[in-house]
């Protein structure tokens, strides 16, 4: 019997192997300090810029750019980088700047108000990141920061784990096995889904480029791989990844406690972004009915619609969210249990929305997607 890998599993296991190089290739094997900005958010009058400083090894030799060896060491570089704390971060955006300190882990959180506005006419723009190591060294890099345009006029907010993919990006191997050695039939995402999140981006004239908020309990080590994700399935990324850190060390083993992580974020979002209704899309294996029915209690008038996925099909559980759906109702706000993606796209063009063509698009993608097996 042949020992050898199947050509298929090995090509996967080479994309995979390329992905998690990825974010290695920036500094060309030199090492040292370097300066990661995920993408960033904000409004006219003030933005949000997340990343991390770290310091990692040399490639040591040259190895070929692309090739397999290449990958694998700088795989191992990516596992032996570590945070660089206590030092100085400033973003300079529109003639502005600000300037903060990264905590223990090297993670940095920047807030800057605008003053001037930024302009509305386009949704993205990009800043300059600049850190001045103790050796006076200066490191620089940049950061993509979504702004949403004049035309906008709702903000969606969507969970990842069981409502866009059907398995667990805290389960970092799970998920990773899911998405690249399934084979191409066998989906990760739920039918439906991109043909739907690209209908809400687009609303009702395909011009609106709605905020796409992402929230997730993960830590931010997947970043790349939900990236990559979200660009294999055709679902708008944009812009934003809400993930946590999950601070994983050999003195502090275990995740940071994620307590009301996703509620603190949509109350955040609700504040930025205060003049936009909401769309709410979750999941019923968790807690999201109940955290997002405690929103719309708090926030009244804000919220359009929640969607709710139907994951376990448990009818004690079934029961449970019709009783939150009838208390939701008294505020306006429709809660919608749905076992497809069709079913949310129906609403949706019948509460104005999403286009015609946007729900035709769902049918159509969901027809296709339910046919492949899981």
């Amino acid at each position: 019997m042949s020992r050898h890998v199947p050509s298929p599993l090995r090509k996967t296991a080479r994309r995979l192997l390329h992905l998690l190089a990825r974010p290695m290739k920036s500094d060309r094997g030199r090492g040292g300090v370097v300066v990661h900005a995920y993408r960033g958010y904000g409004s006219a009058k003030e933005v949000f810029v997340m990343g991390r400083v770290f310091r990692q090894p040399s490639l040591g030799l040259p190895f070929r750019e692309g090739s397999l060896l290449r990958d694998v060491i700088d795989v191992v570089r990516r596992l032996f980088r570590w945070g660089v704390k206590h030092v100085e971060v400033t973003l300079y955006l529109n003639g502005r700047q600000k300037t903060v300190t990264t905590d223990r882990d090297g993670y940095f959180d920047v807030h800057l108000i605008n003053q001037p506005l930024l302009p509305t006419d386009r949704s993205w723009h990009r800043g300059e990141l600049s850190v001045i190591m103790p050796s006076q060294r200066t490191v620089s890099s940049t950061a993509e920061i979504y702004v949403p345009p004049a035309a906008v006029d709702l903000a969606v907010i969507s969970d990842i784990d069981d409502t866009v993919m059907y398995t667990g990006v805290a389960n970092k191997l799970k998920m990773m096995y899911r998405l690249f050695f399934k084979k191409a039939h066998q989906r990760t995402a739920f039918p439906g889904v991109a043909a739907f999140y690209q209908a809400l981006f687009a609303g009702l004239d395909g011009q609106r480029r709605r905020p796409m908020l992402y929230v997730s309990r993960g830590p931010w080590s997947i970043y790349e791989v939900l990236e990559e994700f979200f660009q294999r399935n055709g679902i708008p990324v944009g812009p934003i990844l809400f993930l946590r850190e999950w601070g994983l060390t050999l003195q502090r083993p275990l995740p940071r406690r994620a307590t009301e992580h996703k509620a603190r974020l949509i109350e955040q979002m609700l504040g930025l972004y205060s003049d936009l209704p909401f769309v709410l899309i979750g999941d019923s294996g968790q807690h999201d009915p109940e955290t997002y029915a405690r929103i719309v209690h708090t926030y009244p008038g804000r919220i359009r619609a929640i969607y709710i996925r139907n994951v376990n099909h448990d009818a004690s559980r079934d029961d449970a969210i019709a009783r939150l759906a009838k208390e939701v109702a008294e505020t306006g706000c429709d809660l919608i249990l749905a076992s497809d993606s069709v079913r949310m796209a129906e609403h949706a063009r019948t509460h104005g929305l999403i286009s015609a063509a946007g729900l035709e698009a769902v049918k159509t993608e969901t027809r296709r997607e339910s046919q492949l097996p899981p």
